[in-house]
């Protein structure tokens, strides 16, 4: 018997060899270190680091401070002077076609007349809301608010 021929009384395992490269990628199977293997602060992040330092807003929201109800768009008596010829019926829909209002999704909005402006024309008023110095300036100039 020969030293190259000697064989071991119990079975040998061979140890696993790691890290050559190939089919384990990133830490080929020796684990995490440094900061992700440390306990407490992790890596977050970073538009949650910035949603923290945002200020808390209590109350009603964001919006807190806006309106629920629905406010109806604002047209003056100088644009309607301007848009219209004299002995018209002005409703929400005919602004709407004239584009001195903005409808949206195909609705018809609601709709305030202020009196800001001149009027001199005569015009009759169906279907709107009409400030005080409006209905005052509409019936000066012989119009009506039906």
């Amino acid at each position: 018997m020969q030293l190259h021929e000697l064989k071991r009384k119990t079975e040998h395992k061979e140890t696993k060899k790691v890290g050559r490269g190939g089919g384990r990628g990133k830490t080929s199977g020796r684990g995490t270190k440094g900061q992700n293997a440390r306990a407490g602060h992790k890596k977050r992040p970073e538009i949650r680091e910035i949603l923290k330092k945002l200020p808390k807003r209590r109350g009603r929201g964001i919006a807190g401070l806006v309106s629920i109800k629905n406010k109806p768009s604002v047209v003056n008596i100088s644009s309607i002077e301007k848009a219209f010829t004299a002995g018209e019926t002005i409703t929400a829909k005919l602004l709407l076609e004239h584009g001195l209002v903005r409808g949206r999704k195909g609705t018809v909005p609601a709709v305030k007349i202020l009196g800001d402006g001149e009027l001199t024309k005569k015009f009759t008023f169906s279907g709107l809301v009409v400030s005080t110095s409006a209905k005052e300036k509409i019936e000066k100039a012989g119009g009506s608010i039906a």
